[in-house]
This record gives C-alpha cells, sequence and structure tokens, in this order.
C-alpha cells in the first residue's frame, strides 16, 4: 500500500513540476519578440523564387514585425499574402523560438511550396507556365526549369484546355517524355511534335483522340524507324485516323 502510494505520489509530483515549468516556459515565450526571418523551401523544387522576394512580402505587410511579440503577429494573413505571389501554391507561417545566449528570441519562418512548370508557352508577345492545373505563372529568369515547350499561335485558353491534357499524358508515358522536346501550334490550330532523336518532324493535327494517334506513333517506331531509319523521313503524319503517313526526304 506504501509502494502505491509512493509511486502515486511520484506522479503527482512529476506533473506538477511539468506544469510549472510549461507556464515558466510559456512566461518566457510571452516575452520572445521576433528577432528575424527565415524563408525556407525544397531545393527539389523545379521553379523558386528569390528568398527576398519573399521576405519583402513579409515585411511590405509589416515593417515593424522585428521587435514585435508573438501575440501580434497575423501568421494567417502573412501566409494570404504570400500566396498571392503567382509561383507560390502554398505558404505556411511558423512561430519559432530558440534559445539565445540564455534568452528566448522569436524567429518567423516562412515555409513556400512553389508551383511545379509542366508546360512553357512561347508566342511572338509573351512567354508564361502553366502548372498541371492549368495555373499560368511567370517565367523564373534563375536556372529554368526542363519542361515542354509550346510555340506557334498559342492561345492560352487552347493551351489550358485543349493542349494541356496531351501534354500530361506526353510527361506520364516514359518513352514520349524522353522523346518529345517541342510542340509546334500552326496558325490553323494544328499541333506538330519535334523529337528529341531522328530529324523528323510529328504532325499530330487537332489533339483528338491523342491516345490512339501515340499509339500508332509508337507502334511505327517500332516497326520501321527502330531498324535504322531514323533520318530517312522528313515528316511523320499521325492525323488521320489509324493511319501513319511518312514522307521521305
Amino acid at each position: 500500500m506504501f509502494k502505491k502510494l509512493s509511486k502515486i505520489g511520484g506522479i503527482v509530483l512529476l506533473l506538477l513540476f511539468v506544469a510549472v515549468t510549461l507556464a515558466f516556459t510559456s512566461l518566457e515565450y510571452s516575452h520572445a519578440t521576433f528577432k528575424n526571418i527565415e524563408i525556407e523551401y525544397n531545393p527539389d523544387d523545379k521553379i523558386t523564387i528569390d528568398k527576398e522576394v519573399v521576405r519583402k512580402i513579409v515585411l511590405a505587410a509589416d515593417k515593424d514585425i522585428i521587435g514585435k511579440a508573438f501575440d501580434q503577429v497575423n501568421a494567417a494573413k502573412l501566409e494570404a499574402l504570400v500566396e498571392k505571389n503567382e509561383s507560390v501554391k502554398n505558404a505556411e507561417v511558423f512561430k519559432v523560438v530558440a534559445r539565445d545566449d540564455g534568452n528566448y528570441k522569436g524567429i518567423l519562418t516562412v515555409k513556400v511550396k512553389h508551383r511545379e512548370p509542366l508546360l512553357r508557352v512561347i508566342t511572338a508577345k509573351e512567354s508564361y507556365y502553366l502548372d498541371d492545373t492549368g495555373h499560368r505563372f511567370p517565367v523564373s529568369t534563375a536556372s529554368p526549369p526542363h519542361v515542354l515547350v509550346a510555340t506557334g499561335a498559342v492561345k492560352e485558353e487552347f493551351a489550358r484546355t485543349e493542349l494541356l491534357p496531351c501534354i500530361r499524358f506526353i510527361e506520364s508515358d516514359e518513352f514520349w517524355s524522353a522523346q518529345i522536346e517541342q510542340v509546334h501550334i500552326t496558325d490553323d490550330g494544328e499541333v506538330i511534335l519535334t523529337p528529341l532523336i531522328g530529324n523528323h518532324l510529328i504532325e499530330l493535327g487537332t489533339v483528338d483522340n491523342y491516345q490512339e494517334k501515340f499509339r500508332n506513333m509508337k507502334a511505327f517506331y517500332k516497326e520501321v524507324l527502330a531498324k535504322n531509319n531514323w533520318n530517312k523521313y522528313k515528316t511523320i503524319s499521325i492525323k488521320y485516323k489509324n493511319q501513319v503517313i511518312a514522307k521521305r526526304r
């Protein structure tokens, strides 16, 4: 009985110690103020905006944020402002406390998730990215990622609603993602593909039934081009149903 009471007493004392410690720590935290802003993102993101850009967004929202206490800063508001940047898919703001020379200091951490470009559109007038959802955002000037490029008479609505599903198919297929290098849209809205291997062009025509057209083209690759015929053709048309028409040089 004595051992049981002793054990219970020990647990009570431990809980009391934890409660007092947490209360003391919470009091210390309440006096902590923000000393700096840290920007974090995954280094594997295909594009990244400069960390200084994010820092400026935060400071534009509250120029006196350095030196403020935790409860004076609205994290949700800052997240919403950072997410207004077209290249940002998601932003999370954390209030972090660190020990510094016996005192507590606050660190405002902004974690950024960038949008991932699926297609780059280049026309005579503009250049921009589209992500998998069709969201448009600016081209990154630093270390542009390797993504499929669409050139020519590319209208944004066409790129978003009609071309993008075809691009998703290309990127999801191991063979075609390695083979297709560029997509060109003619003035009459037809699609011409530039492959990485071979000196020919692929005339896809419209994007209707693109999956069937690519199956026919892959069969032609295996049965004809693979037999050392990569450079014998100028164009290969798969625009017509169940037909592959190859034009020699």
